[in-house]
């Protein structure tokens, strides 16, 4: 797949041949995700450039200068910079759910990049004859349509991705910019329903790229309390490679409402290592201590290669991690009385 976009790049394939290539991709992970059992799959996001910059790819008013996101590691990742408006998305998230549609036997989960990280595309200079405020306004309609558009065509939940919501803290302490991507996210899922609400969850973590993070060092004591404040349902929160899951669960139980269902993350895409399903299960466990087990589900931490170039995990070990997933997750529900 990615010498296809590489080959589609310097014009050695063409368009339909690429399209052809992430046909392929989603149909297949769709089937090796339906063979694990998992009860609701994602279409891997095998046709997105990643899981920030999907709707907005090949926009012809971006330009590569924008926001660095700095990692552990070392490397640094650029969010593009917005040059003009008006703004619109160029490939929203249900396109990749009618893709998904076509090969699916069991429910689907539609990931969407958040307002707030997308927010970080207005320049601080600000753009003549375009002001922030328009571009808020503009952002906010595009991403209410995109999931609206997700939920109509029978999405089972959409995903909103919130790893900036840490990472937030670290480039300011004050937690002032983290408040203000709750209130523009809550803008937007102000806009839903109760009951669509329901099908709308939110995911945060870390980051994770090229065996690497860009906000581990953040304290998660600094970043729930507000990230329950996001008019959500579903909460999909990184724990497996937390150094300390119970005191991360403990704030869990202390901030999260009763009205949240929580999915812990019990499986660490960035250790090369595959959990045993009894790890899961032992994981799962631990959580039921301090989440009821009827708002309890599962999840990973984080994607297994969120941006397209990223080759640090192979898709052989992506799977066997699922697989450990589910089957633990399975034996953690035996024993909690829930099958």
């Amino acid at each position: 797949m990615i010498e296809g976009v590489q080959g589609f790049q310097a014009g050695r394939i063409s368009q339909p041949e690429l399209s052809a290539l992430y046909d392929a991709a989603v149909q297949d992970t769709i089937r090796r995700l339906e063979a694990t059992g998992s009860p609701v799959i994602t279409d891997g996001e095998q046709a997105k450039h990643s899981f920030a910059t999907y709707s907005i790819y090949g926009l012809e008013t971006l330009s590569p200068d924008g926001v660095p996101i700095s990692f552990a590691d070392g490397h640094i990742r650029k969010l593009p910079r917005l040059t003009a408006g008006p703004f619109r998305y160029k490939t929203p998230a249900d396109v990749y759910l009618d893709m998904a549609q076509r090969y699916a036997h069991v429910p689907l989960k539609q990931a969407v990049v958040s307002a707030s990280a997308l927010s970080l595309l207005y320049p601080q200079g600000g753009i003549r004859g375009y002001s922030r405020e328009q571009y808020l306004e503009a952002l906010i309609a595009e991403q209410e349509g995109e999931i609206r558009r997700c939920l109509e065509k029978g999405a089972h939940v959409v995903q909103m991705d919130f790893t900036e919501g840490r990472l937030s803290i670290k480039l300011d302490p004050t937690r002032r910019l983290l408040h203000s991507f709750i209130d523009l996210n809550n803008l937007v899922l102000e806009r839903f329903s109760g009951e669509e609400r329901r099908r709308i969850g939110v995911h945060t973590c870390p980051g994770a790229d090229r065996h690497s993070t860009h906000s581990a060092d953040v304290d998660y004591a600094d970043l729930l309390p507000s990230l329950f404040d996001l008019k959500a349902t579903n909460f999909y929160v990184q724990l497996a490679s937390e150094p300390d899951r119970k005191r991360v669960l403990k704030m869990i139980r202390e901030h999260a409402k009763n009205v949240h269902r929580i999915f812990v993350g019990v499986i660490d895409p960035l250790n090369p290592r595959v959990e045993t399903p009894e790890e899961v299960r032992d994981r799962v466990l631990e959580a039921a201590e301090y989440i009821r087990p009827d708002r309890l589900g599962t999840t990973d931490d984080c994607g297994f290669a969120p941006f397209s170039d990223d080759t640090s995990r192979t898709r052989e070990t992506a799977f066997d991690k699922i697989r450990a997933r589910v089957a633990g997750t399975a034996l953690a529900s035996t024993m909690l009385g829930l099958e």
